[in-house]
């Protein structure tokens, strides 16, 4: 259940990259366990943050996002065995070039969620939703929703690149 929040002058978007094993069951603990937090964030599950493509984070950018989490399991205890510890070294390099481009890491956070941590999840969401909120819109990459250079991969369709209906769902979603 989400929180009854007081009315602001502006509710961030924020999109959520989250792992199926962990974070996603962890937020689903919070949900059944009627904690409450705000209903800012569209939460897309993936099976591991492994397979979470930095590009889906510009796409949500780009899509109208003011913010966007990444989440998944501890290190150590991806049910992919290393699947999180190589998302942590690609988002770390990918956290360089958003900071180079101009994006406010501020925006941007990634955090570990395990299933039974649904009191974490809130915190989680709750944190980055009002430090959003303080923050206002960010209109910097909407523009580039015209071009659609970013999302068709220099030229490729996202049919071709996106090989798995799991992936196509989830960059289809964003916006």
């Amino acid at each position: 259940m989400h929180a009854e929040t007081k009315q602001h002058d502006f509710e961030p978007k924020i999109v959520a990259f989250v792992c199926t094993w962990c974070t996603y069951a962890g937020a689903d603990l919070a949900g059944t366990s009627r904690m409450q937090y705000p209903s800012n964030v569209r939460v897309l599950k993936f099976p591991c943050t492994g397979r979470i493509d930095p590009v889906f984070i510009l796409r949500a950018f780009q899509k109208g996002a003011d913010g966007v989490l990444v989440s998944g399991c501890h290190p150590g205890d991806c049910h992919y065995m290393a699947g999180n510890f190589h998302a942590r070294r690609r988002f770390a390099a990918f956290r360089a070039l958003l900071s180079f481009v101009g994006v406010d890491l501020n925006r941007l956070q990634f955090s570990w969620v395990s299933a039974a941590e649904g009191g974490k999840w809130v915190d989680v969401v709750t944190e980055l939703t009002e430090r959003v909120r303080t923050m206002g819109p960010m209109p910097e990459f909407k523009e580039l929703e015209h071009e659609e250079q970013w999302s068709t991969f220099a030229g490729a369709s996202a049919d071709k690149v996106l090989n798995s209906p799991e992936l196509k769902e989830a960059y289809d979603s964003i916006g």
